[in-house]
């Protein structure tokens, strides 16, 4: 006999909760909630009210547990008047006459939820729930009539129900159902308690459990995520490596380039660097020749009879600038574009000569 603890939902609510726990042969039972078990994994398996739960047996298909809810909905629909309002369970597929026949229970969803919050209130969370009825074997033919926690019940091969005097008579006629012994409702009670024919506590009702840790799945995906982690790493290293190697190769073609602008004799040192002092010797101080030279002779280009007669580049990088103009209006406008473009500029005398003015602009950075 499995170890397990069957609660029974009273009938009616001035009715008391009554409970069997049934352990290696042994009977404990008593009225209200069972006492605390010390042995914490030792199952509550609920039981509702045959007359609280409708009973029909069909054959359905081997199907997902979804797709044979909704069969079983169809099935019962022609007999329930508002299928939709109910709950409706599936049990285990059984082979019969007609093929893979189907216990299916119908309920209503308030009365679930009231019994699971009153069991959920002391302290109980079912395993299961399973109809009054089911809890006596099935019979090859004729029907079983057995007491289960005080209430009478009777079952047949596909038929399951409380032992209703007028409603017993009007489906058994003249049949006499088999009265069971307490041992044998007791031995097929188990047996159910431990195959679950058909739990009620399916769909919106269904148990949740929490699921186990499992440390090894852990521990590999630690492993997995730390080999990643170091491949990664390993192709960042690998990457920065060819980067520095790529970075000294550039680095001493470029030393090798510069010194080819180097004069012969210069000498080991940072070809950068001198390069670049000798750049800045030819070119002289401040923003060098080149560079005052072409913006003067752009200037002087755009302003109308103006031209440059003489320059005289100084070691302090200022350019002395000789201009022949039209008139005054011409230097003052070369000089006011000069000042524009970022040189301070410093205007000699200008003279009269030949019908043209001529004198110096000190061009400095």
């Amino acid at each position: 006999m499995t170890a397990t603890t069957l609660l029974f939902v009273p009938p009616a609510a001035d009715q008391p909760w009554r409970w069997w726990r049934m352990r290696d042969d042994v009977l404990d039972e008593g009225e209200g909630m069972p006492p605390a078990e010390a042995d914490a994994n030792l199952p509550v398996v609920a039981v509702a009210p045959a007359d609280a739960v409708t009973l029909h047996w069909a054959a359905l298909p081997a199907r997902s547990a979804a797709q044979a809810a909704a069969a079983a909905r169809i099935v019962v629909s022609d007999a329930t008047a508002t299928p939709a309002d109910l709950h409706v369970a599936v049990g285990a597929a059984r082979e019969g006459a007609d093929g893979e026949e189907r216990a299916i229970a119908v309920v209503s969803p308030e009365r679930m939820a009231a019994w699971l919050a009153e069991m959920n209130a002391r302290g109980i969370d079912p395993v299961a729930m399973l109809p009054a009825p089911l809890l006596l074997p099935t019979p090859e033919e004729g029907w079983l009539r057995g007491d289960v926690a005080g209430q009478a019940v009777v079952r047949g091969r596909s038929a399951g129900f409380a032992d209703e005097a007028r409603l017993t008579e009007l489906i058994l006629g003249d049949a006499e159902p088999v009265a069971l012994a307490r041992d044998e409702v007791l031995r097929a009670a188990a047996d159910a308690a431990a195959t679950w024919p058909l739990d009620l506590r399916q769909g919106p009702f269904a148990r949740r459990t929490r699921r186990a840790i499992d440390w090894a799945t852990v521990r590999r995906l630690g492993l997995l995520v730390a080999a990643i982690l170091l491949a990664t790493l390993a192709i960042d290293l690998v990457r920065i490596a060819r980067y520095s190697l790529e970075a000294d190769t550039l680095e001493a073609h470029a030393d090798a380039v510069a010194r080819q602008g180097l004069p012969r004799g210069a000498g080991e040192g940072d070809a950068a660097r001198m390069l670049g002092e000798r750049l800045s010797r030819l070119r002289g101080p401040g923003s060098g020749f080149s560079r005052t030279a072409a913006a003067i002779y752009q200037i002087v280009q755009a302003v109308p009879d103006s031209e440059v007669t003489a320059l005289d580049f100084q070691p302090t990088g200022a350019l002395r600038v000789s201009l022949s103009v039209a008139g005054e209006g011409q230097a003052n406008s070369v000089k006011t574009q000069l000042e524009r473009a970022g040189f301070t500029v410093t205007s000699g005398v200008f003279q009269q000569s030949g019908g043209r003015l001529t004198g110096d602009l000190t061009v400095a950075p």
